[in-house]
């Protein structure tokens, strides 16, 4: 009995390191305010304007490659209310198109909706970063579930938006989406 007390104690403390990890060192340990002394100052309604070209990968529980897609948005902005329209081609074959609804404050605060959302997604943009928070419902054809979703877009020197989310389930990490956003000149 004193040897499965010393497994279970051992196994409770790897589970509460590796959760302690993930609150405080990873993705999810950043936030706005990391970013707010850094250039150059992003602005949703400078560098997400206009055509623009994305070109991305998603990543699988295990982390492995599990899609590649190319993407094509079209984003407009009146004052501090803006729409973005994605249309996605991913390496299955399949298609999927979007509509975001953005809505900036003042302070830099973010809310966006889109059909599939479930509920509002809010967020910050502050220095050279942004992040989203939202809940997404899957496609039917892959599997109908809904996601918890965070989405950090960072600002490159050169303009281009460097977007990374997780996709999480019970808290559990489920894929992950490597994308790159160009604005594409006239």
């Amino acid at each position: 009995m004193e040897a499965l007390g010393w497994t279970l104690l051992g196994a409770f403390a790897m589970l509460a390191l590796v959760l302690l990890k993930e609150r405080y060192a990873g993705f999810d340990a950043q936030t706005p305010e990391d970013y707010a002394q850094q250039g150059p100052q992003f602005d949703l309604r400078e560098h997400l304007n206009g055509a623009i070209k994305c070109e991305g990968v998603i990543y699988g529980p295990l982390g492995r490659v599990a899609s590649r897609f190319t993407g094509d948005f079209e984003a407009s902005w009146q004052g501090n209310r803006g729409v973005m329209r994605e249309h996605f081609d991913y390496d299955s074959g399949n298609a999927q198109d979007r509509e975001w609804q953005l809505e900036l404050g003042n302070d830099g605060s973010i809310r966006a909706e889109a059909e599939d959302l479930v509920g509002t997604g809010t967020g910050q943009q502050m220095g050279a970063a942004a992040r989203l928070c939202y809940r997404i419902r899957l496609p039917k054809e892959a599997g109908g579930h809904v996601l918890s979703v965070t989405d950090w877009m960072y600002l490159a020197p050169n303009g281009v938006v460097i977007n990374r989310s997780q996709f999480r389930k019970f808290g559990i990490k489920v894929a992950e989406l490597v994308a790159v956003m160009r604005r594409v000149e006239a």
